[in-house]
């Protein structure tokens, strides 16, 4: 659960910096992408972790 909603929030965050940027629709998928991914590997670490503790 935690990985999934990490990788809906880097997604969006990652949409949204490349609209800052003034990122066209392509830019602003692979940010979306990039981010996405980046924040469900943490997401699956923060996972674990959780799970190895309790």
């Amino acid at each position: 659960m935690i990985v999934i909603i990490l990788a809906l929030i880097g997604g969006y965050i990652g949409q949204r910096n490349a609209a800052k940027r003034g990122g066209n629709r392509l830019d602003r998928a692979q940010y979306g992408v990039v981010y996405g991914i980046v924040f469900g590997l943490i997401g699956l670490f923060v996972t674990v972790l959780v799970e190895r503790v309790l």
